[in-house]
């Protein structure tokens, strides 16, 4: 019986959720509107993609790694923006 690869799987959920962060932060970027976007979430979410990422590369988990880096990246800006535009 052949196997589907895990990573397939893996490698689909990661560019299903990281793309989803993409139309979020481009609507903050392009408006600097912020207000309905809630600090404490995008903190903990942050983080816990940061400790995601962390954890990828202990297992040297590529498709891990990769999503979260990105994900980190867009999260973050949104953060970032959120921090700076109130």
């Amino acid at each position: 019986m052949n196997m589907i690869n895990p990573d397939i799987f893996g490698s689909i959920a990661a560019t299903l959720t990281t793309t989803a962060f993409i139309p979020q932060a481009w609507q903050v970027w392009r408006t600097r509107h912020t207000a309905d976007i809630s600090l404490i979430m995008y903190s903990m979410f942050t983080t816990g993609v940061a400790l995601w990422l962390i954890y990828g590369l202990m297992l040297a988990a590529w498709p891990i790694i990769i999503a979260n880096s990105i994900t980190l990246l867009l999260a973050g800006s949104v953060l970032m923006m959120k921090i700076r535009f109130g």
